[in-house]
Protein backbone atom coordinates (compact mmCIF):
# COMPACT_ATOMS: atom_id res chain seq x y z
CA UNK A 1 0.00 0.00 0.00
CA UNK A 2 1.09 3.53 -0.70
CA UNK A 3 1.72 5.81 2.23
CA UNK A 4 -0.89 8.52 2.56
CA UNK A 5 0.47 11.96 1.80
CA UNK A 6 -0.18 14.84 4.13
CA UNK A 7 -0.73 18.43 3.12
CA UNK A 8 0.24 21.34 5.34
CA UNK A 9 -2.37 23.81 6.57
CA UNK A 10 -0.94 26.35 4.09
CA UNK A 11 -1.29 23.90 1.18
CA UNK A 12 -4.83 22.95 2.22
CA UNK A 13 -5.91 26.59 2.53
CA UNK A 14 -4.33 27.36 -0.84
CA UNK A 15 -6.26 24.54 -2.57
CA UNK A 16 -9.59 25.43 -0.94
CA UNK A 17 -9.14 29.12 -1.82
CA UNK A 18 -8.25 28.14 -5.39
CA UNK A 19 -11.47 26.10 -5.65
CA UNK A 20 -13.56 28.98 -4.21
CA UNK A 21 -11.98 31.56 -6.55
CA UNK A 22 -12.43 29.29 -9.58
CA UNK A 23 -16.17 28.89 -8.90
CA UNK A 24 -16.56 32.63 -8.20
CA UNK A 25 -14.81 33.44 -11.51
CA UNK A 26 -17.07 30.96 -13.31
CA UNK A 27 -20.22 32.57 -11.90
CA UNK A 28 -18.93 35.86 -13.37
CA UNK A 29 -18.42 34.19 -16.76
CA UNK A 30 -14.64 33.92 -16.46
CA UNK A 31 -12.45 30.88 -17.15
CA UNK A 32 -10.32 29.28 -14.41
CA UNK A 33 -7.02 31.09 -13.90
CA UNK A 34 -3.82 29.47 -12.64
CA UNK A 35 -2.08 31.52 -9.93
CA UNK A 36 1.41 32.79 -10.68
CA UNK A 37 4.12 30.22 -9.92
CA UNK A 38 5.61 32.09 -6.95
CA UNK A 39 2.25 31.91 -5.14
CA UNK A 40 1.85 28.12 -5.49
CA UNK A 41 3.14 25.94 -2.61
CA UNK A 42 5.61 23.37 -3.93
CA UNK A 43 3.72 20.38 -2.50
CA UNK A 44 0.67 20.95 -4.73
CA UNK A 45 2.66 20.96 -7.99
CA UNK A 46 3.11 17.16 -7.95
CA UNK A 47 0.99 15.14 -10.36
CA UNK A 48 -2.14 13.86 -8.57
CA UNK A 49 -5.69 12.71 -9.26
CA UNK A 50 -8.46 14.43 -7.32
CA UNK A 51 -12.19 15.02 -7.02
CA UNK A 52 -13.79 18.30 -6.00
CA UNK A 53 -17.13 18.04 -4.18
CA UNK A 54 -19.45 21.00 -3.68
CA UNK A 55 -22.15 20.90 -1.04
CA UNK A 56 -24.99 23.27 -0.26
CA UNK A 57 -26.75 22.99 3.11
CA UNK A 58 -25.04 19.63 3.62
CA UNK A 59 -26.35 18.19 0.33
CA UNK A 60 -24.36 17.33 -2.78
CA UNK A 61 -24.30 20.23 -5.26
CA UNK A 62 -21.66 18.94 -7.69
CA UNK A 63 -18.78 16.49 -7.83
CA UNK A 64 -16.29 15.95 -10.65
CA UNK A 65 -12.84 14.46 -10.68
CA UNK A 66 -10.25 12.38 -12.42
CA UNK A 67 -9.01 8.92 -11.46
CA UNK A 68 -5.61 9.14 -13.13
CA UNK A 69 -2.90 11.60 -12.14
CA UNK A 70 -2.57 13.38 -15.49
CA UNK A 71 -1.71 16.88 -14.26
CA UNK A 72 -0.41 18.71 -11.20
CA UNK A 73 -2.75 18.83 -8.21
CA UNK A 74 -3.15 22.59 -8.62
CA UNK A 75 -4.30 22.14 -12.24
CA UNK A 76 -6.59 19.23 -11.30
CA UNK A 77 -8.26 21.36 -8.58
CA UNK A 78 -8.68 24.25 -11.04
CA UNK A 79 -10.30 22.04 -13.68
CA UNK A 80 -12.43 19.90 -11.35
CA UNK A 81 -13.73 22.87 -9.30
CA UNK A 82 -14.96 24.51 -12.47
CA UNK A 83 -16.47 21.30 -13.83
CA UNK A 84 -18.17 20.42 -10.51
CA UNK A 85 -19.80 23.86 -10.38
CA UNK A 86 -20.82 24.23 -14.02
CA UNK A 87 -20.67 20.90 -15.86
CA UNK A 88 -22.03 18.24 -13.46
CA UNK A 89 -25.01 17.07 -15.52
CA UNK A 90 -26.99 16.13 -12.42
CA UNK A 91 -27.29 19.80 -11.41
CA UNK A 92 -27.91 23.26 -12.84
CA UNK A 93 -24.79 25.47 -12.94
CA UNK A 94 -23.96 27.15 -9.62
CA UNK A 95 -25.59 30.58 -9.33
CA UNK A 96 -24.27 33.79 -7.76
CA UNK A 97 -26.90 33.45 -4.99
CA UNK A 98 -25.39 30.10 -3.94
CA UNK A 99 -21.73 31.17 -3.87
CA UNK A 100 -21.50 32.32 -0.25
CA UNK A 101 -23.15 29.13 1.05
CA UNK A 102 -21.14 26.52 -0.86
CA UNK A 103 -18.88 24.14 1.04
CA UNK A 104 -15.86 22.66 -0.71
CA UNK A 105 -14.11 19.35 -0.27
CA UNK A 106 -11.09 18.16 -2.22
CA UNK A 107 -10.27 14.45 -2.25
CA UNK A 108 -6.70 13.76 -3.38
CA UNK A 109 -6.51 10.14 -4.54
CA UNK A 110 -3.73 7.68 -3.90
CA UNK A 111 -2.67 5.61 -6.92
CA UNK A 112 -5.11 2.85 -7.89
CA UNK A 113 -4.27 -0.68 -6.82
CA UNK A 114 -5.79 -3.65 -8.69
CA UNK A 115 -8.06 -5.73 -6.45
CA UNK A 116 -8.23 -9.29 -7.79
CA UNK A 117 -11.62 -10.80 -6.93
CA UNK A 118 -13.11 -14.18 -7.76
CA UNK A 119 -16.71 -13.48 -6.74
CA UNK A 120 -19.02 -10.88 -5.28
CA UNK A 121 -18.52 -12.42 -1.82
CA UNK A 122 -14.74 -12.15 -2.28
CA UNK A 123 -15.05 -8.45 -3.21
CA UNK A 124 -17.35 -7.73 -0.26
CA UNK A 125 -14.83 -9.40 2.07
CA UNK A 126 -11.90 -7.38 0.71
CA UNK A 127 -13.19 -3.80 0.53
CA UNK A 128 -12.73 -1.77 3.70
CA UNK A 129 -15.74 0.42 4.61
CA UNK A 130 -14.78 4.01 5.33
CA UNK A 131 -11.26 3.51 3.92
CA UNK A 132 -11.35 2.33 0.32
CA UNK A 133 -12.71 4.00 -2.77
CA UNK A 134 -13.71 1.43 -5.38
CA UNK A 135 -13.55 1.49 -9.17
CA UNK A 136 -15.80 -1.19 -10.67
CA UNK A 137 -15.58 -2.16 -14.35
CA UNK A 138 -17.47 -4.73 -16.45
CA UNK A 139 -18.66 -4.98 -20.06
CA UNK A 140 -17.31 -1.53 -20.90
CA UNK A 141 -19.20 0.05 -17.99
CA UNK A 142 -17.29 1.63 -15.14
CA UNK A 143 -18.03 3.74 -12.10
CA UNK A 144 -16.42 4.72 -8.86
CA UNK A 145 -17.37 5.77 -5.36
CA UNK A 146 -14.97 7.82 -3.26
CA UNK A 147 -14.26 6.61 0.28
CA UNK A 148 -16.52 9.42 1.58
CA UNK A 149 -19.56 7.68 0.02
CA UNK A 150 -19.34 5.16 2.88
CA UNK A 151 -20.83 7.93 5.07
CA UNK A 152 -24.17 7.43 3.24
CA UNK A 153 -23.82 3.79 2.15
CA UNK A 154 -22.11 2.11 5.08
CA UNK A 155 -23.03 -1.50 4.25
CA UNK A 156 -20.64 -3.11 1.71
CA UNK A 157 -23.50 -4.87 -0.13
CA UNK A 158 -25.48 -1.63 -0.51
CA UNK A 159 -22.30 0.27 -1.51
CA UNK A 160 -21.59 -2.29 -4.25
CA UNK A 161 -25.22 -2.45 -5.48
CA UNK A 162 -25.40 1.35 -5.84
CA UNK A 163 -22.00 1.42 -7.57
CA UNK A 164 -23.13 -1.15 -10.14
CA UNK A 165 -26.31 0.85 -10.80
CA UNK A 166 -24.22 4.01 -11.21
CA UNK A 167 -22.27 2.11 -13.90
CA UNK A 168 -25.52 1.34 -15.73
CA UNK A 169 -25.58 -2.31 -14.67
CA UNK A 170 -28.13 -4.28 -12.64
CA UNK A 171 -27.71 -3.87 -8.88
CA UNK A 172 -26.86 -7.58 -8.55
CA UNK A 173 -24.71 -7.83 -11.72
CA UNK A 174 -21.72 -10.17 -11.61
CA UNK A 175 -19.56 -11.89 -14.21
CA UNK A 176 -16.06 -13.31 -14.53
CA UNK A 177 -15.12 -10.16 -16.47
CA UNK A 178 -15.50 -7.86 -13.44
CA UNK A 179 -12.38 -5.86 -12.66
CA UNK A 180 -11.88 -3.78 -9.52
CA UNK A 181 -9.35 -1.31 -8.19
CA UNK A 182 -9.15 0.35 -4.79
CA UNK A 183 -7.65 3.65 -3.69
CA UNK A 184 -7.77 5.94 -0.69
CA UNK A 185 -8.40 9.66 -0.50
CA UNK A 186 -6.81 12.46 1.45
CA UNK A 187 -9.72 14.76 2.33
CA UNK A 188 -9.17 18.49 2.38
CA UNK A 189 -12.32 20.22 3.55
CA UNK A 190 -13.61 23.30 5.21
CA UNK A 191 -14.17 23.10 8.93
CA UNK A 192 -17.84 23.45 9.80
CA UNK A 193 -18.12 26.68 11.78
CA UNK A 194 -21.15 25.60 13.80
CA UNK A 195 -19.90 22.18 14.92
CA UNK A 196 -20.12 21.67 18.63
Amino acid sequence: MHSIERYSATEQQFLLQLARETVARGVSGLEPQRPSAENIPEGVERSRACFVTLKLDGRLRGCIGNLEANSSLVDAVLRNSYLAAFRDQRFDPVSAAELAKLQYEISVLTPMVPLPVSSEADLLAKIRPGIDGLLFEAEGHRSTFLPSVWEQLNQPKNFLNQLRQKAGLAADYWSDDVQCWIYQAIKIGEVESDSG
